[in-house]
């Protein structure tokens, strides 16, 4: 898993619960990319909005399903609620719940 940008040029943070602002359900973001590290093949295909690849991307479970997605930042708002997210790899990632933030799991080397 990669860490949040060193130069933090990402608005939202790993454990943090967000909206799509376009498709309307809630995630819990698991990972941040600076800039959008997919292929080509699937930007033309799922991207269809076209975002910004020099951008923020984040890696995203998805409230009430069983999937991840992968969302650029410009489709995403804050979430100010302090729900639970409900998705089945969140006990992969998270070990705690805080004020509606999640805590990652700290790997021990």
């Amino acid at each position: 898993m990669l860490e949040v940008p060193i130069n933090n040029s990402a608005h939202f943070f790993i454990g943090q619960q967000v909206t799509h602002r376009l498709f309307n359900y809630r995630g819990l973001v698991v990972d941040v990319d600076p800039e959008f590290s997919g292929t080509e093949e699937w930007y033309r295909n799922m991207a269809r909005s076209k975002p910004p690849k020099d951008a923020p991307w984040y890696h995203l479970l998805v409230h009430g399903a069983d999937h991840t997605t992968y969302v650029a930042e410009r489709n995403l708002d804050e979430y100010e609620g302090t729900d639970f997210i409900d998705h089945p790899m969140l006990p992969v990632f998270f070990d705690g719940f805080k004020d509606g933030v999640y805590q990652p799991k700290r790997n021990l080397n």
